[in-house]
């Protein structure tokens, strides 16, 4: 089965085509231009190298938060566009599972995934890799890097951190003996996507292009000022 996965949840976006588990190819962009501007040139280059067009993709997959709220919706609106006229079935991966995928060669180790969340928190989940795959430990979740920190001393240096917010943590961690995974592993990418979407496939969880929803885990930053400001009205 064909996969084509989209990433866009950071600063870098990339595309990928995946079959069965094998990649075919993948475009990466690194720069401070919109997703609006380089995920479609992206996708439409990587399908004429290869000689694809969107009608032979059994999967369509995107990196459906948390991450950058604009970024997630550009993704995921790409994904549905791209679905819709054959109802491809598509797959939203977690963001942080798609980083831990990047690490699926460190047999043994227990990954820290960890996003920039801002205002003073990161996204981050667990994972132990197991088998060359990621066994997740529990769920995406928003929290301070000390509460972060306090839970991760524990684990010590088998912890590779992983992630754009990584680089944040690592200052903190370091008294633990946490490891930074290098630049080249760190980072998600839709390679990684297209894997955790084929491993999910399996599992039968896709779904249609019209429910393919984003993950944000918190309001984006105008709805929590809205909010806080209809709080202050209710004040006695």
């Amino acid at each position: 089965m064909l996969i084509l996965a989209l990433e866009s949840s950071a600063v870098a976006a990339s595309a990928a085509v995946m079959e069965d588990g094998r990649l075919l190819g993948e475009s990466y962009v690194n720069t401070r231009l919109t997703h609006s501007r380089t995920l479609m040139p992206m996708v439409k280059n990587l399908l004429l190298s290869l000689e694809k067009t969107v009608e032979d993709f059994g999967l369509m997959a995107i990196s459906a938060g948390p991450g950058s709220f604009t970024g997630v919706r550009i993704g995921v609106s790409c994904v549905k566009g791209l679905a819709f006229p054959n109802n491809t079935p598509c797959c939203g991966v977690s963001t942080l599972e798609a980083i831990a995928w990047g690490a699926a060669a460190l047999e043994g180790a227990k990954v820290c995934a960890v996003m920039d969340a801002r205002c003073g928190q990161v996204y981050q989940a667990m994972f132990s890799i197991e088998d060359g795959r990621p066994r997740r430990l529990y769920e995406d979740r928003a929290l301070s890097i000390e509460e972060l920190a306090t839970e991760c001393e524990p684990i010590g240096p088998s912890l590779v951190l992983m992630g754009d917010g990584a680089q944040l943590c690592q200052e903190t961690f370091r008294r633990f003996g946490a490891r930074l995974a290098p630049e080249a592993l760190r980072f998600q990418r839709a390679s990684s996507v297209a894997l955790a979407a084929f491993e999910l496939e399996k599992q039968g969880k896709t779904c249609t292009p019209d429910a393919l929803l984003p993950s944000y885990l918190r309001l984006p930053q105008a709805e929590r000022e809205l909010k806080k400001k209809e709080e202050r009205k209710r004040e006695p």
